[in-house]
C-alpha cells in the first residue's frame, strides 16, 4: 500500500505531496525532510529502494526532480519503480517534455494524475 508520494527538487523543496495516511503538518514536514536526506545523498550505483522507518521508499531521479513513494516493506519494489516511470511518461506526454516549472504552475492538473 502506498503511504505517500513526494516530488522534490534537488534543494529539498517539495513540489507535490500526496498522503494516503493521516499525518499532522509537522510530521509531514519532518517526513519530507527525512526522505529528501535519504535519496539526495545516495550514490547512483545503489538501488532505488531504501528502508525508511518501518516502510520502504522507492525513488527515481528525473533531471532535477526526485519522485519518491513510501510503501509497505513487503510490496514489490520493481512494480512501483515502473509506476513512477509510467507517471513521468504521462507527464511528458501531457506537457510535451515536462519540467519542474510545469509542476509548479500546473499543480492542479498534475494532482489529477494521482
Amino acid at each position: 500500500m502506498i503511504r505517500f508520494i513526494l516530488l522534490q527538487n534537488r534543494q529539498g523543496k517539495t513540489r507535490l505531496a500526496k498522503y494516503y495516511i493521516p499525518l499532522e503538518e509537522s510530521e509531514k514536514h519532518k517526513v519530507e525532510y527525512e526522505v529528501h536526506r535519504l535519496v539526495v545523498n545516495r550514490d547512483p550505483k545503489f538501488t532505488n529502494f531504501v528502508e525508511f522507518r518501518t516502510h520502504k521508499v522507492i525513488y527515481r531521479r528525473y533531471a532535477g526532480l526526485f519522485f519518491s513513494l513510501c510503501v509497505d516493506i513487503t510490496d514489490n519494489e520493481l512494480a512501483y519503480l515502473e509506476s513512477i516511470h509510467l507517471f513521468v511518461e504521462i507527464l511528458d506526454h501531457f506537457f510535451s517534455n515536462v519540467c519542474e516549472l510545469d509542476l509548479v504552475f500546473n499543480f492542479h492538473k498534475v494532482c489529477t494524475f494521482f
